[in-house]
């Protein structure tokens, strides 16, 4: 275990933590050179029990956590934020109902101005274009593109403090992300991905987000934690 000196000597990241596999494979890496503190967001997503996973991964890891609420109907016309639109349980070309508007870009807003206030310079996020679901704010281009604008429409940017967006998953497989955790000792049983888990986490195991999850621990040779209901 780190000592104090150790810990208080490590730069700040700000981590963005779903409480999903990815983000807390992100959390696991950038714990490793950083002093984290996690943002999580109740945007009125029908999965609620991942912000309960979010708060104990970051007790495992030592961060800090702030929970950001996002008024009912900002990000609406999701099968994630409405209930009357169904959770697809196959694969359907283009952007799928699963897409949550300006999702990320909220999502970074939060962590800019919070990294600012905090003289943070370090922004992880668990973005993959890889095995994704085609969502656009999960593209590199995306990412770089935020990162130009955050840097130009700061004062720490202006100043020289240049922002980093981490994005250490982007170019890779659920499988090889798997394998990072495991290597870092991830409790990937802590983790809630399923886009319409209940509320003690378990998963429905039809959604694309749980194919893609049991898929990774297939090909990754690793048992699959998982709880289903």
């Amino acid at each position: 275990m780190p000592t104090d000196v150790t810990k208080a000597a490590k730069p700040k990241a700000i981590v963005l933590l779903s409480g999903g596999l990815d983000s807390a494979t992100v959390l696991a890496i950038a714990s490793q050179k950083f002093q984290c503190h996690t943002l999580s967001f109740n945007y009125a997503q029908r999965n609620l029990s991942e912000l309960d996973a979010a708060k104990k991964l970051a007790v495992r890891y030592s961060a800090s956590h702030q929970v950001i609420q996002i008024d009912v109907g900002v990000m609406a016309g999701s099968a994630l934020t409405d209930m009357a639109i169904a959770v697809p349980e196959k694969f359907t070309e283009g952007i799928p109902v699963t897409y949550v508007p300006a999702r990320n870009t909220l999502f970074l807003s939060h962590a800019l101005a919070v990294a600012e206030v905090m003289s943070s310079q370090d922004i992880f996020i668990g973005v993959n274009a890889v095995d994704y679901s085609g969502y656009p704010d999960c593209r590199p281009e995306y990412i770089h593109a935020y990162e130009i604008m955050a840097n130009l429409a700061t004062k720490a940017g202006v100043e020289g403090k240049r922002l980093t967006i981490h994005t250490p998953l982007i170019d890779k497989s659920k499988a090889d992300i798997v394998r990072i955790g495991d290597r870092l000792n991830v409790d990937y049983s802590l983790t809630v991905s399923c886009y319409q888990a209940n509320s003690l986490g378990e998963a429905c195991g039809n959604c694309d987000s749980c194919r893609l999850r049991r898929k990774g621990f297939e090909d990754a040779g690793i048992s699959d934690p998982t709880r289903y209901f």
